[in-house]
């Protein structure tokens, strides 16, 4: 959990404390009873804390979806510059493809790795549960360390074919991506 966040459920736990105690002493009664006010703050603050997640969650989304779009791009830019017999084309375009696709296995460039560091050395993991079970890797979001490893097997292989590809080599790579980022892509249920 970010400094932030533990921060402000310090204070909150000590607000409540703090009333419930002074309550408690001018009741006279020994009843222990969180007054409604404070659940229904709690309650609030609760809310905060898991839309936070969701919006994480939207964040990446929306980072994978930009990566992939991009590399849509470059395959169309691939695929024209073989047909044109475009060489230096196929090649330009095949590497930021290969870039493009290895931005998705990492959810983002290093700009984004940088945020989900300063994240983690915050205490902020998303996906403790799935960290501990081998997963996801430390602060991934969305992709698993699965979908990650086929991503970037496919990345490798279309760089590595560089201005020789082919357009049937270079689709059947392609199809292997669009599988797992329509799987990365799904609506969380």
């Amino acid at each position: 959990m970010t400094l932030l966040l533990r921060t402000l459920r310090f204070g909150l736990v000590s607000l409540i404390l703090s009333a419930f105690a002074a309550s408690a002493a001018a009741q006279g009664s020994s009843q222990a009873a969180t007054p409604a006010e404070m659940v229904a703050t709690y309650n609030t603050l609760a809310d905060g804390i898991l839309a936070l997640k969701d919006t994480e969650t939207n964040l990446v989304r929306s980072i994978l979806s930009a990566a992939h779009a991009h590399a849509q791009v470059q395959l169309d830019r691939a695929r024209k510059s073989i047909a044109a017999n475009d060489a230096a084309g196929a090649r330009g375009a095949i590497e930021a493809l290969a870039a493009d696709i290895a931005q998705i296995a990492t959810e983002g460039d290093n700009a984004v790795g940088a945020v989900r560091k300063r994240l983690l050395q915050g205490g902020h993991h998303h996906n403790a549960a799935g960290e501990a079970q081998g997963i996801y890797d430390e602060g991934f979001v969305i992709v698993t360390k699965t979908a990650k490893q086929r991503l970037l097997e496919s990345s490798r292989a279309i760089a590595a074919m560089g201005r020789d590809a082919k357009a049937p080599a270079l689709d059947a790579e392609w199809n292997k991506v669009q599988g797992v980022v329509t799987d990365l892509l799904k609506p969380s249920k």
